[in-house]
């Protein structure tokens, strides 16, 4: 049955909403830790490293909740359509952000875990080229999204919000399970700092 007033469709939508908005909260939070983490790379690679490697999970998280919601609308879907589009700027920044992240990412990853020596550079590169475009476009992206996440964030951790949306714990519990599997990873991927030189050092 539907609660306080809202069909389901409006639920869906809006449970989409509100854990796309939790995980960039969360990606927030880790993301601020890893900035910090570059005003002093080489003493703080090993927190570089696993916090990248914790945040990877949650921002998989976001990119696949926004791409939900993307195809939803795309496709017709009425409650999204309903809902209405991000701003044009937004729309075009999304697609954007989803490759730099990656690109972010995966070079991260094969710079550490031991990419052949001739890729080094070049991964290097694009690590530091991606990452820096990245803050600009998600910096942009951020400030489109504030006041919807401003008021939508607390939604699922208060009781009145949880009653009106159903599938709130569910959530939540997806959200924390992507931590755990960050923590994984970076058990995983850290212990490959200890034989790790930055490019020009060698």
């Amino acid at each position: 049955m539907p609660l306080l007033g809202k069909s389901v469709d409006e639920q869906s939508v809006e449970g989409n909403s509100r854990f796309t908005v939790n995980t960039a909260v969360v990606l927030l939070l880790l993301l601020a830790a890893e900035g910090l983490t570059i005003l002093s790379i080489r003493g703080l690679l090993t927190w570089h490293v696993a916090i990248g490697m914790l945040v990877t999970p949650p921002l998989a998280l976001k990119i696949a909740s926004t791409s939900w919601r993307f195809l939803r609308y795309y496709t017709g879907s009425t409650p999204y359509t309903q809902k209405g589009p991000p701003t044009l700027v937004l729309r075009v920044l999304g697609p954007v952000i989803v490759l730099l992240t990656v690109a972010v990412v995966a070079s991260g990853i094969l710079l550490v875990i031991g990419a052949p020596t001739s890729w080094r550079s070049h991964l290097f590169f694009l690590h530091k080229a991606s990452f820096f475009l990245w803050f600009v476009v998600t910096a942009v992206h951020v400030l489109g999204h504030l006041v919807e996440t401003a008021r939508l964030a607390p939604a699922d951790w208060f009781r009145g919000g949880r009653r009106a949306v159903r599938g709130a714990p569910l959530r939540l519990w997806v959200l924390a399970a992507s931590l755990v599997v960050g923590l994984l990873l970076a058990a995983w991927v850290t212990p490959h700092v200890a034989h790790w030189t930055f490019y020009g050092d060698q």
